[in-house]
């Protein structure tokens, strides 16, 4: 009679291959590493779908008006999160932070552009902030009311999307900080 099964031996030794198997992909795969790019796509995104709706409110709207009508595109920043060192992070030179957790697209949220008056509505429903959303990842927002430009910022976490990483958004963005991944519609990015 022949008894079938494993041998303690043949189960040990596939345990083993699968412990070498598991720690080869773990850093292979570099799971924080994943997180941060899937963060980042998210800021990307994000960033793109702002611009697009404030471009569109600026070419729609006969007298648009980009910071609320409070004047204060000359001497401040908005930003969505708290705790925000001042001048945006030295994101925008020497303007002044304001925060504001609020996501209201009519000009009560951390943008101050009343996006509801764009024909046909408001192309966003609540505007996004940072995955993280904390005093380093963050969005901000400066803004030219005269010249009717516009400036979106963000700071990318991942080795993939960051200055000098091999999807480079931050130095290739054509913004002036090559360590932040700017857009809008401001020559240079230099609000």
């Amino acid at each position: 009679m022949t008894k079938k099964g494993f041998t303690l031996l043949e189960l040990v030794i596939v345990i083993g291959i699968l412990a070498i198997l598991g720690a080869v992909s773990v850093l292979v795969l570099n799971p924080a590493q994943l997180l941060a790019q899937a963060r980042d796509t998210t800021r990307i995104e994000d960033i793109g779908v702002v611009r697009n709706a404030l471009a569109l409110y600026v070419s729609t709207v006969s007298s648009p008006d980009l910071d609320g009508g409070t004047n204060s595109c000359a001497t401040l920043c908005y930003v969505g999160a708290s705790g925000v060192a001042a001048n945006c992070g030295s994101r925008h030179g020497s303007k002044t932070t304001t925060a504001d957790t609020t996501r209201e697209v009519d000009g009560n949220g951390w943008i101050p552009v009343d996006l509801t008056g764009i024909p046909g509505g408001a192309p966003l429903s609540v505007l996004p902030v940072d995955p993280t959303n904390d005093a380093t990842y963050f969005y901000s927002y400066a803004c030219d009311n005269t010249a009717k430009t516009f400036e979106l910022n963000a700071n990318l976490e991942s080795t993939r999307y960051s200055a000098g990483g091999p999807d480079d958004r931050e130095g290739a963005d054509g913004g002036n900080d090559a360590n932040i991944y700017e857009v809008g519609t401001a020559p240079g990015l230099s609000i």
